[in-house]
C-alpha cells in the first residue's frame, strides 16, 4: 500500500489488524497545553480552547504488554480479544462484541464516548471521554438492539460491536503525552479489528449498515468506505449518530489530526493524492469517502441544540452559540461537494438516540425516525426531515 505524502483525516482507514504480528515501537507526542481554564465535569464546558501550537517533542516508547481475555457469552453476545496491538488509551485490553444473526446483512457499529486533544480534556480532572473497558461486559439490547422491537430495521441483521475507549474517534495512531498523562490514541487499530472480523466472518455480505454513534458517528462514513474496498458489490449505508455540528476549521485540523496520529496510516485512494494535513475534516470525512465509492449512502441525526457538541466545540474553541447554524453549514458544505446526504434534525439538547426507545417515538414534522432509517435499510433514501 501506498504511503501518500499528506492525506486528509477522513480516510485514514488502512485494514490494520489488531494482532501480534508486530511488536513495533508506538512513536510519542509530547502536547503542552497553553490554555489555562478551570476545571469541571460537565462536558458542556465551554470556556476552553485546546492548545493550538504543533507538537514539537518527539519520542518512542514500545507499546505495553497486555493480558489477553478470553472469549465470554452473554447470551447472544460473544467478545472477541483484540490481542496485543488493540488496546485502550490507558494500556489496558481491548475487546469486540459479535452477535450473528443473518450472515448478508450486518451492522457495524462504532461507539461514542468523548474524544480528547489537549492537557484539559485528556487529563483526570475532567471526564470527558472513555479512557477503558470493562471487559466481558455485553452491550445491552436497547434501541437498535432490540431484537423483540417490532419494528426495529435491524432485527435480524448481524451485529459487530466496536467499543470505544482511545479518545480518537476511532481513528487515532499515535501515543502521547499530555502534560503527566500519556494516552494511546489506538482507536484505528481497534476499529480495524472490526473490519477483519467483518471480511472474515461474513464473505456473503449483501448489505452492511455501519452505525456510528457520538465520536463512533464522527468516523462511520470512513470506515463504510474501507468496508466498500472489500466488498463493492454490497449495498452500504453510513448512518451517524450526533456529531453533525462538528465544523472545518483547518488549524484544528491539523492540530488534532496531528496529536491523534491518524495521518499515519491512509488507503491508496487517488481521492487523497495532493491533500494537505490542514484539509481534512470530519465533514470531509463524507465527501472524501462518496469520491471514492459514490454508491455508500450517507445520512445522519442531530438534535438541534446538543450539549454534548455544542460542550466540546466549546472546548475546542468554535462558536456554539447557534449549532442548528453548525449542523446546517456542515450538510451545505458536503453537499457542495456532490454528495446527498439524508439528514434528520429534532429540536432538543439530547446527544444521541439510536441506543433508546427514543429511536422508535421520535417523530419530526410527521416523519418518525424508525421510518426514516428503515427506509435507508429498504435501499432508498428518504429526504431530509426538519422541524416545521
Amino acid at each position: 500500500m501506498k504511503r501518500a505524502p499528506v492525506v486528509l483525516l477522513a480516510v485514514a482507514v488502512v485494514l490494520a489488524a489488531c494482532s501480534s504480528d508486530e511488536d513495533a515501537a508506538a512513536p510519542v507526542t509530547t502536547v503542552t497545553a497553553t490554555t489555562e481554564v478551570t476545571a469541571t465535569t460537565e462536558v458542556t464546558t465551554t470556556t476552553a480552547a485546546p492548545a493550538t501550537t504543533a507538537p514539537a517533542t518527539i519520542a518512542t516508547t514500545a507499546a505495553p504488554t497486555t493480558t489477553e481475555a478470553p472469549p465470554v457469552v452473554v447470551g447472544d453476545w460473544t467478545s472477541t480479544p483484540g490481542g496485543e496491538e488493540c488496546r485502550c488509551s490507558d494500556g489496558s485490553p481491548y475487546e469486540l462484541w459479535e452477535r450473528p444473526a443473518d450472515p448478508t446483512r450486518v451492522v457495524l457499529y462504532l461507539q461514542g464516548g468523548g474524544a480528547c486533544f489537549d492537557a484539559l480534556t485528556c487529563g483526570t480532572a475532567l471526564s470527558v471521554f472513555n479512557r477503558n473497558l470493562q471487559l466481558g461486559e455485553a452491550p445491552d439490547s436497547a434501541g437498535i438492539f432490540d431484537p423483540a422491537a417490532s419494528e426495529n430495521p435491524f432485527a435480524t441483521h448481524s451485529i459487530l460491536y466496536v467499543p470505544y475507549c482511545t479518545g480518537d474517534a476511532h481513528l487515532g495512531a499515535n501515543v502521547a503525552q499530555y502534560g503527566d498523562v500519556t494516552i494511546q490514541h489506538n482507536g484505528f487499530a481497534n476499529a480495524s479489528k472490526g473490519l477483519d472480523t467483518l471480511i472474515a466472518n461474513y464473505p456473503d455480505l449483501e448489505q452492511l449498515v455501519v452505525v456510528g454513534v457520538s465520536a463512533g458517528s464522527v468516523s462511520a462514513p470512513a470506515f463504510a468506505g474501507l468496508a466498500a474496498d472489500s466488498f463493492p458489490d454490497a449495498q452500504i449505508v453510513s448512518f451517524g449518530d450526533s456529531s453533525g455540528a462538528y465544523p472545518d476549521a483547518p488549524e484544528l485540523n491539523v492540530e488534532i489530526g496531528g496529536t491523534w496520529g491518524v495521518l499515519n496510516n491512509v488507503p491508496d485512494w487517488p481521492v487523497n493524492e495532493g491533500l494537505a494535513p490542514a484539509d481534512w475534516s470530519f465533514p470531509g470525512l463524507t465527501v472524501q469517502t462518496a469520491t471514492q465509492h459514490p454508491d455508500i449512502t450517507f445520512a445522519r441525526f442531530d438534535f438541534s441544540a446538543d450539549s454534548v457538541q455544542a460542550g466540546f466545540l466549546g472546548l475546542a474553541g468554535i462558536p456554539a452559540d447557534d449549532l442548528l447554524a453548525n449542523i446546517e453549514q456542515t450538510e451545505a458544505q458536503i453537499e457542495a461537494a456532490g454528495v446527498d446526504v439524508a439528514s434528520f434534525v429534532a429540536l432538543g439538547e439530547e446527544h444521541t438516540i439510536v441506543r433508546s426507545a427514543a429511536f422508535y417515538d421520535l417523530e419530526v414534522s410527521g416523519v418518525r425516525l424508525v421510518d426514516f432509517v428503515t427506509t435507508l435499510v429498504a435501499g432508498e433514501v428518504p429526504a431530509d426531515v426538519r422541524p416545521s
